[in-house]
């Protein structure tokens, strides 16, 4: 979803957007700064272009100003260049290339590290052009249409080149030439040098604008992530090489003071470009010509000096609660799952379910939050009787870095070491969680931990194998009516005339046996297997609002009222039940009319018991 101002009907506010443009009224009124002239072209720029743009990890833009102005990238293309040469060589073959200390002399400095042989570091001029030399190709032209690819891939769209700034570039980059055959005698690069050269004044002189830069800039905060194709473009650890570097090198000499201010990591180009990124939310861009005699765009520091006191976007303002990465805890004997049981089972899962801990947890998962949670699941689990298994649902995370699974791991051991068992949910639903069971391979192999769809059916299989320790046989197949919870209480001559009329289906593993909107003819007793009750389209996956075994019914309600289902009904494995028509029922109780009466006094009893619990359940979860 891209949010543009443009498409708005009238009455529409953002409020991001109508920020963004009182900030851009006052300062649009500051004229100090130049035109970058050393390259002709860019003295062609209008001193009153003004953009801001705002890029958030999932796909909203918001624009002001001239947003849609082309200009050249120049010096801001230097991170995404670092950023290539890491994905395509590794880090250890480019910290062969460039290093990664500030210098503190100008961006076109000819200083180099002769200590190390090798630029600085890849914000410079001398460290770009090394980076440069790193593009794949066999010909000039194979290396151009990997860089143009590659910086395209960040905007999200197919961006060109500027032949006329690059013609200008290339016929005054003197400067840039006595660099690069510096590079050349010392070894620090091996050219052809003048072939290098022409991609490096082609790369300064690709065509952006203010939006293209913030979602370039917004595919560093998601992580590598373009929030507008969905590519991954570059990998997590990549990005967070690219953002160190540009936080302590990417305004030259002003590096230190826009930390101090700012304090994010950016990068600036003499056409009048800022970008700024806070990982984990937005990219900024900021486009304004005027340039300042390091050739930093002035307003383009006021503004992002403005927007990030307003909004506390500092890197150094601590904005997170650990506290809150848990969302509940509850135990197996106050919540149950939703499987339909007997009354003897449900008090056997009430006394025993109290060794069954459940921890839900939300947000971002890293070092502090999964030292939060796993303390507060620990410290659960050995509150009370001894705990069987701690089940984590993780349907809610936002992500769960490399140290929260370490530190996971760590936690199945620890509670493998006392017969307990570590179970997670919620994982297959949850996209930002990618391959995280991968982590957990070898637990898994030793069955100290394992992975349930849903925080339900976690709970259904450990109150089965509880059921199953005190001789309750969950599984255990059901074939005669007498049997069965919903007649209790009927003559044995009852139960007899209703076997006559007693019709049997079976059904396959998934097949749907009842669909929300079907005329209510016929309700069901589960002789063998299991059926899950959900809402929604039944042709797609649903969370199951019951779950019913042998000698439960289901599709009762039709002796009700005898109108349309109100829920679809699955086969979760092969199913053999009874079915009574409806008409049959009322038919047998003209002449017995207890039948239909005990039958209805049993539903209501079911139901009621059914609502007591849901009533118990959510005053444990409140």
């Amino acid at each position: 979803m891209t949010f543009d101002s443009r498409n708005m009907t009238y009455g529409q506010i953002s409020p991001v957007e109508g920020y963004l443009q009182d900030l851009y009224e006052s300062v649009a009124a500051i004229r100090d700064g130049a035109l970058a002239d050393y390259i002709p072209e860019l003295a062609r720029a209008d001193p009153d272009d003004l953009a801001i743009t705002v890029a958030t990890v999932d796909g909203a833009v918001y624009s002001v100003g001239r947003a849609d102005r082309a200009f050249t990238i120049q010096s801001v293309s230097k991170p995404f260049m670092f950023g290539y040469a890491l994905q395509a060589h590794g880090r250890d073959r480019v910290m062969q290339k460039v290093g990664v200390e500030p210098t503190g002399d100008p961006f076109n400095s000819i200083l180099l590290d002769d200590l190390n042989n090798r630029p600085f570091n890849p914000m410079v001029n001398a460290g770009a052009i090394a980076m440069t030399e790193l593009l794949q190709g066999t010909t000039p032209a194979e290396r151009e249409a990997a860089q143009m690819s590659f910086f395209s891939r960040f905007a999200g769209r197919t961006l060109e080149m500027d032949e006329r700034v690059y013609r200008s570039e290339s016929e005054t980059g003197h400067r840039n030439r006595a660099i690069a055959y510096m590079m050349l005698n010392s070894g620090m690069i091996e050219g052809p040098t003048e072939e290098l050269l022409d991609l490096y004044f082609r790369q300064c002189s690709i065509l952006v604008t203010a939006r293209d830069l913030a979602v370039m800039a917004a595919t560093l905060a998601a992580h590598g992530r373009n929030p507008l194709s969905g590519e991954q473009v570059i990998s997590p650890g990549n990005v967070r090489d690219v953002l160190s570097v540009m936080a302590t090198c990417g305004m030259y000499d002003y590096a230190g003071q826009w930390m101090f201010d700012v304090g994010l990591p950016a990068k600036s180009g003499v056409s009048g470009a800022i970008i700024a990124v806070l990982p984990g939310q937005i990219g900024m861009a900021v486009y304004s010509p005027l340039v300042d005699r390091v050739g930093n765009s002035v307003r383009g520091i006021e503004v992002c000096r403005r927007f990030t006191r307003d909004f506390s976007l500092h890197a150094y303002v601590d904005r997170t609660d650990t506290r809150s990465v848990v969302r509940r805890i509850y135990r197996g004997g106050d919540v149950t799952s939703n499987r339909v049981r007997s009354r003897r089972e449900t008090d056997v899962i009430r006394d025993g379910g109290t060794a069954i801990v459940v921890v839900e947890a939300q947000g971002p998962l890293f070092f502090g939050t999964a030292e939060q949670l796993i303390r507060r699941a620990a410290d659960a689990a050995n509150t009370g009787e001894t705990c069987r298994v701690v089940i984590l649902d993780l349907e809610r995370l936002s992500y769960a870095d490399r140290a929260a699974r370490v530190l996971l791991r760590q936690f199945a051991h620890e509670l493998a070491a006392r017969s307990t068992r570590l179970v997670f949910t919620g994982v297959g639903a949850n996209p930002d969680l990618g391959d995280f069971s991968d982590a957990f391979a070898v637990e898994i192999a030793k069955g100290s931990c394992s992975f349930v769809v849903d925080i339900d059916r976690a709970l259904e299989a450990e109150e089965n194998a509880l059921l199953a320790e005190h001789g309750l046989s969950h599984g255990a197949e059901k074939l005669s009516l007498a049997d069965m919870e919903l007649f209790e209480g009927l003559a044995r001559e009852d139960i007899a005339a209703l076997e006559s009329v007693v019709l049997t289906f079976e059904f396959k593993a998934g097949e749907t046996i009842l669909r929300i909107g079907d005329i209510g003819q016929v309700f069901f007793i589960v002789a063998r297997g299991a059926v899950s009750i959900t809402l929604g389209d039944p042709d797609k996956p649903a969370r199951r609002i019951a779950s019913v075994g042998p000698g439960q019914s289901f599709g009762e309600m039709a002796l009700l009222d005898g109108g349309r289902r109100s829920a679809n009904v699955r086969a979760d494995t092969p199913v053999l039940a009874y079915g009574l028509a409806v008409e049959e029922v009322r038919r047998l109780s003209v002449d017995g009319p207890q039948i239909l009466e005990t039958i209805l006094s049993n539903i209501v009893r079911s139901l009621s018991n059914r609502l007591r619990a849901a009533n118990d359940q959510i005053n444990a979860l409140e």
